[in-house]
């Protein structure tokens, strides 16, 4: 088994992708081994010294290193435990996935469902995958009083270019097409 890695945006994380299928269905972002209850695989890289997050995606991983720790040192060790749950055949997920938050709809007024519709329809199309090539995810939380409130996960958590990206890239483009959006800020975990 041959594992590729790529440098994210956020240099404390790196993709890992195993040329497989690593997740089905919605992201899954632990911050933390307590997070990790339902993921052998989680489990696994947080059980290596210096792992501080882990955030898979439909056929990558993002590992993301506490500050004290270097990738020369810890590279090799997270490639090992990829290469060693891949061929033994382990599950990455144990029974339903969590992804954390569900995407909600304030129900309120249907004006603002039919615009947190159209935002969520423009993260998801536009703005997820984009994203999810540097390692990352970004969910919709909330819309009130023209803010739209976004998660970071995976890579996007923490990386220093997140608030570039909120504010040039994903702002722009959601005031351009939903006139209701002011401002877009990010939810802190």
């Amino acid at each position: 088994m041959f594992i590729q890695t790529e440098n994210t945006p956020n240099p404390a994380t790196l993709k890992f992708l195993p040329g497989q299928e690593v997740l089905s269905g919605d992201p899954v972002d632990f911050a933390s081994v307590n997070e990790a209850g339902n993921s052998p695989l989680a489990q696994r890289l947080f059980s290596i010294s210096g792992v501080e997050r882990v955030f898979l995606g439909a056929d990558f991983v993002s590992v993301s290193k506490d500050a004290n720790t270097d990738w020369a040192m810890l590279k090799p060790m997270v490639l090992a435990a990829l290469m060693e749950h891949f061929a033994t055949g382990q599950p990455v997920m144990l029974g339903a996935q969590a992804s954390g938050k569900a995407d909600a709809i304030n129900e309120e007024d249907e004006d603002e469902d039919e615009i947190v519709l159209q935002i969520k329809e423009l993260i998801a199309e536009r703005v997820r995958p984009a994203v999810a090539m540097d390692g990352g995810d970004i969910t919709f939380d909330r819309f009130e009083d023209g803010i739209v409130y976004l998660r970071m996960r995976g890579a996007c958590a923490g990386c220093p270019s997140s608030t570039a990206t909120l504010k040039v890239g994903i702002e722009n483009m959601l005031k351009h097409f939903v006139p209701e959006v002011t401002e877009v800020r990010a939810v802190p975990d």
